[in-house]
């Protein structure tokens, strides 16, 4: 006999089967230690009966250790059945082998490493995959939820609009403006240590005045932004639908893709070029006060040089801004729509929207870069 803290099972032989007799509490306070009993546990190879009068209790644990020995014993080819004991019990056994639940457990990690890794390399593409398909899912429905209301601008709601351009642009002006402000600072500050070795101080201005106008007031206000409204957009719409707010707009035949993302989509593809403008304007503006701090270069020479280079850079700035906006007001709603219903889910949604929509950004810039520089731009 084998027990386990007031629980035991023992094997007894006949001529035609053999007998798997449990007896004792198997619940939950025994589990642990019958599981490695019966692991262990050496049965013939015969058909064998599971003999349950000598249970005295038993709870959900003990009973899928007792499923899970005959998955393993009728996986060898042999005839496995439950007799005696009381009603209850068989209702049990029979809801966990309808259920599943005898299922085995995945192995454990670190059992075979090379197995585990190629597991989760799958998993991760499988995943990476139906994100894509669910993303690609949701862009059309936007796009036509726009053209359906670009024939009807009256379902267009104005105020909500007008609501998220002063959430997203508005409001993220003091932010925007004193991080641009300092970046200008920055990049003059660098590139006048290096220009100095070369007698070529007058240079800073056009270098950072190209660095700001092409790349770092449109790439950093989108970073900004990202973490700023994106995030915002998601913990929202994450919220509503935890509270079951989405599925009243659905019962209410409303769509969600009019009332929740368009609103936001048009105001950050509005606000995102007008603060990337803005942040161009401080960036300037830190350089050159520290040209004439550091340097001596006059706010005359300072804006003469600024009026030689050519406007172009200037537009290459812009035209990503409305193309970051759209990304990141998308996958900002679309991480709010995957929210599963819990608290919890709203944090890791809206953790994956920041983290993807800086990916995309960033992507998406030297795409543009290398686009550019093709084109001779």
């Amino acid at each position: 006999m084998l027990e386990a803290m007031a629980a035991s099972v023992i094997i007894r032989a006949e001529e035609d089967r053999a007998l798997l007799c449990p007896s004792g509490r198997w619940d939950i306070a025994n589990a642990a230690a019958l599981d490695q009993r019966l692991r262990d546990l050496a049965l013939p190879d015969r058909p064998v009966r599971i003999e349950l009068d000598g249970v005295e209790a038993m709870d959900t644990a003990g009973a899928w250790l007792l499923v899970r020995t005959r998955r393993r014993l009728s996986a060898r080819g042999l005839a496995v059945d439950f007799a005696g004991g009381k009603p209850g019990y068989h209702i049990l056994l029979d809801q966990l082998e309808a259920a599943g639940a005898a299922a085995e457990p995945p192995p454990p990690r670190g059992a075979a490493p090379l197995a585990d890794w190629f597991i989760r390399i799958g998993a991760a593409t499988a995943s990476f995959g139906t994100g894509v398909l669910g993303f690609l899912y949701f862009l059309g429905q936007v796009i036509v939820t726009l053209g359906k209301t670009a024939l009807r601008p009256r379902r267009l709601r104005v105020t909500a609009v007008f609501a998220h351009i002063e959430a997203t642009g508005v409001s993220a002006l003091p932010i925007i403006g004193l991080v641009s402000f300092l970046i200008g600072i920055v990049l003059a500050y660098q590139a006048e240590v290096q220009l100095r070795r070369y007698g070529a101080t007058t240079a800073v201005i056009d270098l950072t005045a190209i660095a700001i106008m092409r790349e770092f007031g449109v790439l950093l206000t989108a970073i900004m932004m990202a973490g700023r409204s994106g995030s915002a957009f998601t913990a929202q719409i994450g919220t509503m639908i935890v509270g079951e707010e989405v599925d009243a707009l659905r019962a209410l035949g409303l769509d969600p893709i009019e009332v929740l993302v368009l609103p936001r989509l048009i105001a950050l593809v509005i606000s995102l070029p007008l603060l990337s403008f803005f942040a161009d304007i401080l960036g300037l503006f830190g350089s050159g006060l520290l040209s004439w701090i550091a340097i001596g270069i006059n706010p005359t020479l300072f804006t003469e040089r600024l009026a030689n280079i050519s406007i172009t850079h200037f537009w290459v700035g812009m035209v990503k801004a409305p193309v970051f906006a759209v990304i990141i007001a998308l996958i900002g709603c679309y991480e709010g729509l995957r929210v599963s219903g819990s608290a919890e889910s709203v944090g890791r949604q809206t953790t994956r929207s920041v983290v993807e929509s800086v990916f995309l950004v960033i992507v998406l810039d030297a795409l543009f870069s290398v686009f550019f520089d093709v084109m001779g731009i």
